[in-house]
């Protein structure tokens, strides 16, 4: 019987949904309203909305990713890949050493800052040795995805998963282990990275060795730039002068009063204040922009007199709070000392006036920075570095050393089961990073990810009303009619691809919080000895996001860079998620006596 609480849930789920997938709210927007909904209309409680920040697992996550900040920002990554890549020149090498590495990375460390730092990598890797980046950005995300499901602090969703977990307070499991994620991660991990080095790479787009291309791994962006009232090309004819090709830059189209002219006619007298919209790749628009050839870049004004300035490219992370805003609004010059010259999205160049257009998350910015740029933007999580490897904060190999092992420490506490072990080691590890001043009490906190902890508290409470209204036993009992003619296999088959699905159309957060407490309703009914194949379940359907570019943060991150299309990610993700739901069923149908 559907009573009015669990048509309001029901009211809620349908928003959540909606609003992720169509992207009227951001996610810890669209999860605050929803529980807020069912908070006014009594089916919530106060105290049962709230009780999520009391969750050690939120408070563990926020500690994770600031130590994984902490770490980020020293060189100890960046030596390690510089040292394990140094000898790698072939395609293949470089990208089986890539993927092995940064999954094994992956499981103790959080997978987001650990692409941040590899992709300016990447980038440089393919520069140096003229291959095309694009065969090496999905396969780096995916490396990550894959390491980070092999242990319980690998991804933000396996915490999220045992927080839920202990908020049910069941008495045949009380929370999940570090290890017990291995299962079927590990074997995963080795079965991805095979799939990926030999036949998954043949699906990504570009060459692998470009020989007619010799720039195939850069980005073209378009430029306008003004002639200057003292420029020598006024008054000359266009076709007489070199601005059709000017520093390897192509004229892609001229401007007066603001219509567009059509420049390969022969009749175009250059005028002071014309505008010269140039195409090319960040390093051609630097040497345009340093040596000034009667021409402006409107965008860089007083910049352009910085004793230092660097052209360089930089990506909108997912929690940005720049996603939304205006460029003419965020007032990004006074900001970060630096201008924003163009716009590069889904793999295309913006042609619009970039000023007026409000910026999404996956954006990459070609910006031309100032003397101040790297202080301002120091500890910023509204946008990551592509195109240079920053300047890491220099620390003494020893306090590196240190702060590693106890992280370490921290981890093999609790995979000893030792009550609070994770909890209390990961607060000593960052009170010793304060202590030892490899970071700053001023910068630490800049590290924390405020979206991300009210998503979680927001997801708890949502279980909390899903298994108190009886919405979750409904759409239990209902999903049991569907696959329980395949027996318990087929009801695990069934949780897996119904949460594959929404974390990769919709958030794999929302995906947790919506199908956690199906599952363990599911199970429940199934009267299995322990509800674990049905929670990991949701855990590696959720984290394993292989098939669109908005289903994990990741592969967002990539998205742009690469140059990839929904349909890349599709034709590589979608049989690796094929293999990855098998794989994971058949491992845990066996280990917990399914079958």
């Amino acid at each position: 019987m559907i009573t009015l609480d669990i048509l309001l849930v029901f009211i809620a789920i349908v928003f959540i949904l909606y609003s992720l997938y169509m992207e009227v709210f951001g996610p810890a927007f669209t999860f605050l309203v929803a529980i807020l909904f069912l908070g006014v209309f009594g089916v919530l409680k106060p105290a049962e909305i709230l009780e999520g920040f009391g969750n050690e697992q939120v408070a563990i996550i926020l500690m994770l990713l600031l130590i994984g900040d902490v770490i980020r920002k020293t060189a100890i990554i960046e030596r390690v890949f510089d040292r394990l890549f140094r000898n790698a020149k072939s395609f293949r090498g470089f990208q089986t050493r890539m993927m092995v590495i940064v999954a094994g990375f992956s499981m103790v460390l959080n997978n987001t800052p650990l692409v941040a730092v590899m992709m300016p990598y990447v980038d440089n890797w393919c520069k140096r040795n003229n291959y095309s980046v694009s065969k090496f950005l999905i396969p780096l995300s995916y490396a990550a995805i894959l390491g980070g499901s092999v242990t319980l602090i690998g991804t933000s969703t396996n915490l999220i998963v045992n927080g839920m977990l202990v908020e049910q307070k069941l008495d045949n499991l009380k929370e999940l282990n570090m290890f017990d994620f291995a299962y079927a991660g590990l074997p995963m991990v080795i079965i991805g990275t095979l799939y990926v080095v030999f036949f998954g790479h043949k699906l990504l787009p570009g060459k692998e060795k470009p020989a007619t291309q010799p720039r195939q791994g850069y980005r073209e962006y378009l430029v306008p730039s003004r002639v200057r009232n003292d420029s020598g090309y006024i008054g000359k004819v266009l076709n007489d002068t070199d601005l059709k090709t000017i520093k390897g830059l192509k004229l892609a189209a001229y401007q007066r009063n603001g219509k567009n002219l059509r420049f390969n006619t022969d009749d175009i007298i250059i005028e002071a204040d014309d505008i010269l919209l140039f195409q090319g790749d960040n390093e051609q628009f630097a040497e345009l922009l340093h040596s000034g050839p009667g021409l402006v870049v409107p965008e860089v004004g007083m910049l352009s007199k910085s004793k230092q300035p660097e052209v360089t490219e930089i990506i909108v992370s997912q929690n940005s709070n720049l996603i939304g805003n205006k460029l003419r609004n965020i007032k990004f010059r006074a900001k970060y000392d630096a201008a924003v010259l163009a716009i590069h999205r889904n793999g295309e160049q913006l042609r619009t006036d970039i000023q007026n257009e409000e910026l999404h998350s996956g954006d990459i910015l070609l910006v031309y920075a100032g003397e101040s740029f790297d202080s301002l933007t120091k500890g910023s999580r509204d946008f990551y570095f592509l195109s240079r490897l920053r300047d890491f904060v220099k620390i003494e190999k020893w306090k590196i050393t240190l702060l590693i092992v106890s992280t370490l420490v921290a981890i093999i506490l609790s995979s000893l089961h030792i009550k609070g072990g994770l909890f209390f080691g990961l607060m000593v590890v960052l009170m010793m990073s304060l202590l030892f001043r490899v970071t700053t009490p001023k910068e630490l906190p800049k590290g924390i990810d405020y979206d991300l902890a009210l998503i979680i508290v927001m997801s708890l409470a949502l279980g909390t009303a899903m298994i108190k209204t009886g919405t979750a036993e409904l759409i239990a009992d209902t999903l049991l009619t569907v696959f329980q003619p395949m027996g318990n296999v087929g009801a695990l088959f069934g949780v897996y691809l119904i949460t594959t699905v929404l974390a990769a159309y919709i958030t794999n957060k929302a995906a947790v919080g919506i199908i956690f407490p199906i599952a363990i309703v599911m199970a429940d009914n199934l009267d299995l000895a322990t509800p674990l194949p049905f929670v990991l379940t949701v855990a590696y359907a959720s984290a394993a996001n292989f098939m669109t570019p908005h289903g994990y943060q990741t592969n967002l991150m990539v998205y742009g860079p690469g140059k990839y299309t929904f349909k890349d990610f599709f034709k590589i993700g979608a049989p690796l998620t094929f293999l990855y739901m098998i794989t994971t069923v058949l491992i845990l149908s066996l280990v917990y006596n399914l079958f």
